[in-house]
């Protein structure tokens, strides 16, 4: 891991602390959750991602009252 050094308001770092303790955690392990959010590679992020990546191989009926078959419904080579 790479140290990162950022300037914050003291009353806000203390606020911070304070929340941080009362959460049973730290602000540096709330700091790098948030960065790894923000650059996408959390696990919640990665699993929106493979969400959408099923999502669009999916077969989706555009045509409104149109519907699926049972057969189309319980197949499961459409997912693999």
């Amino acid at each position: 891991m790479t140290n990162v050094t950022i300037t914050v308001n003291r009353d806000t770092l203390r606020r911070a602390r304070t929340k941080a303790l009362e959460q049973g955690t730290s602000v540096n392990a709330v700091l790098r959750e948030l960065l790894d959010g923000y650059a996408g590679s959390s696990p919640a992020a990665q699993a929106v991602a493979e969400f959408l990546d099923i999502a669009a191989r999916l077969d989706v009926r555009s045509t409104p009252g149109e519907t699926w078959t049972r057969e189309e419904l319980h197949d499961r080579a459409g997912l693999r």
